[in-house]
């Protein structure tokens, strides 16, 4: 089209990448793409239960609908580089969005579990870019003093969409119906690629050979490594054969892939980015926030709908004010990061991050909803001061050439970090509930002095109150498995504040 503004190349430390007009049409445009994108990871979580039955699957089964779509975008995701550079990033990008939708829509039309699967595949395959390409853009026509507000428009739908995807789903599925988790894709979509359609900059081509041996490498690696944090809960971990072999494919995959690129010409990731001290210590950063934000967001729904007995929708008007308070901290620390250092917000947003753990490791079964309301909104703010801050610092430094593959592995990174942070905790709450529970029903004895005076009923032996002492020790052990997970992230959190320490000052703020 011949009104879309041709890439500029422009001198001077603070100007865009590339001129373009229509900013603000633009940055409306990708981030409806980016939201659309990663409520997927989150809002079909919900609707598993009434998949199994519509689409004849087992409770074992219908995982694949979440796995399949996880272990494609994982994979693909580290090509957004090199297809950027070939055939272009407004072309990739407006491919996504085309094949997100339509595979969206095949989702929602789904007959069997062979055929969601299959789809699921491919939207995982179509959606990889997005993320990562949203930012490479909001980089690019953005001058560096407008870096940060940029970054805080970016990380508030990468941040809010899993917050708001689950409760999202839950409404959708009791409302209507689970086919309209996935056909809610088709209106944002419309609106998303019109927008980028019409306003999107076409960039510069570099021809570069497609290094097919560190891509199967790398993506063996990743695929193996997916598989085996979602099947390791379900074949008890390494017990079983099958996580050993995904174990090994995992570290000779990446051993592999780390050896050819340090000795090929033009490799498929380019080892030169990771000489950017910046760019090191914000993978590390972003890995650990991965693990904070969806491993807490995997932790909270089904605590409060098995403990609290609170109802879907109640589950998401709780936790809602968590993604209002990502959303402040993302306006404010917009415009803060120009003028104060970022090592000092991430610092305080650890700080704040770290204090809402805290205030979950006191969550008891009796507990009203306002403990978990302040604990998110204070942790909604941490993570947004985290978040923005240090998308701003790991590409300060980083040379423009590099952009599309830095995003495309800060995306990774941030997701492999979710998928082990989730495994770890649940894996840490099954084995943590089996102990409490055996340790708890210990003291239940008739020569209890305390249980005597309490329930006589059940010393006797009657059975109703034997069964309900048995549910308040469930819920007890239940409880304490999830504070434990509480505490452990928090000792995460702060074990990464020594990080932000050896950050960079990026000049000219």
């Amino acid at each position: 089209m011949s009104d879309i503004p041709e890439p500029v190349a422009v001198g001077g430390p603070s100007a865009p990448a590339i001129v373009v007009r229509h900013r603000g049409l633009i940055t409306v445009s990708i981030m409806l793409a980016t939201i659309m994108q990663v409520l997927d990871t989150t809002i079909a979580n919900v609707a598993l239960p009434s998949m199994t039955g519509d689409l004849g699957a087992s409770q074992d089964t219908i995982n694949w609908v979440l796995t399949s779509y996880i272990v494609a975008s994982a994979i693909m995701t580290p090509a957004t580089g090199w297809l950027s550079d070939r055939i272009g990033k407004r072309e990739v990008f407006l491919i996504s969005i085309i094949g997100f939708v339509a595979t969206s829509i095949a989702c929602g039309l789904a007959w069997s579990l062979p055929s969601m699967v299959m789809f699921r595949l491919f939207q995982g395959v179509f959606g990889a870019a997005i993320v990562p390409l949203s930012q490479t853009f909001l980089l690019d026509i953005n001058p560096r003093e407008k870096a940060g507000q940029a970054m805080a428009m970016w990380g508030a739908g990468i941040m809010v969409g899993p917050i708001i995807g689950p409760t999202l789903g839950g409404w959708l599925t009791e409302s209507y119906n689970w086919r309209w988790v996935f056909l809610i894709n088709l209106p944002v979509g419309i609106l998303a690629l019109a927008g980028c359609f019409l306003w999107l900059p076409k960039s510069t081509l570099r021809r570069r050979s497609f290094d097919f041996a560190g891509f199967a490498m790398l993506s063996i690696a990743i695929g193996a490594l997916q598989l085996m944090l979602d099947r390791g809960g379900e074949v008890d971990w390494f017990s079983s054969a099958e996580i050993w072999l995904y174990l090994f494919l995992v570290l000779s995959g990446f051993w592999v892939f780390c050896v050819h690129i340090l000795n090929k010409d033009q490799p498929f990731l380019e080892p030169k980015m990771f000489a950017d001290r910046n760019f090191r210590i914000g993978l590390m950063f972003i890995f650990v926030v991965g693990i904070i934000l969806l491993a807490s967001l995997a932790l909270l729904p089904p605590m409060l709908s098995r403990i609290l007995g609170y109802p879907v929708i109640t589950t998401g008007m709780v936790m809602a004010p968590r993604g209002v308070g990502t959303m402040i901290s993302m306006i404010v620390v917009g415009k803060l990061v120009r003028h104060v250092d970022p090592r000092h917000l991430v610092l305080a947003g650890l700080s704040l991050t770290t204090l809402s753990l805290w205030e979950m490791t006191g969550f008891t079964p009796q507990m009203d909803a306002w403990p978990v309301i302040r604990s998110g909104i204070t942790q909604g703010l941490g993570l947004g001061l985290v978040f923005v801050p240090l998308s701003t610092i790991a590409f300060s430094t980083l040379e423009p050439r590099f952009r599309a593959d830095a995003t495309s592995l800060f995306s990774l990174v941030r997701n492999i970090g979710s998928s082990i942070g989730i495994s770890i905790v649940s894996a840490a709450l099954v084995r943590n509930v089996q102990i409490n529970h055996m340790e708890l029903s210990a003291l239940i004895s008739p020569f209890n002095p305390i249980l005597s005076a309490a329930s006589p009923a059940a010393v006797a032996g009657n059975a109703a109150a034997l069964g309900q002492i048995d549910l308040l020790v469930n819920a007890q052990a239940a409880m304490i498995s999830y504070v434990d997970d509480f505490k452990l992230m928090m000792w995460v959190t702060i074990a990464a504040m020594p990080l932000a320490l050896i950050l960079r000052k990026p000049a000219g703020r």
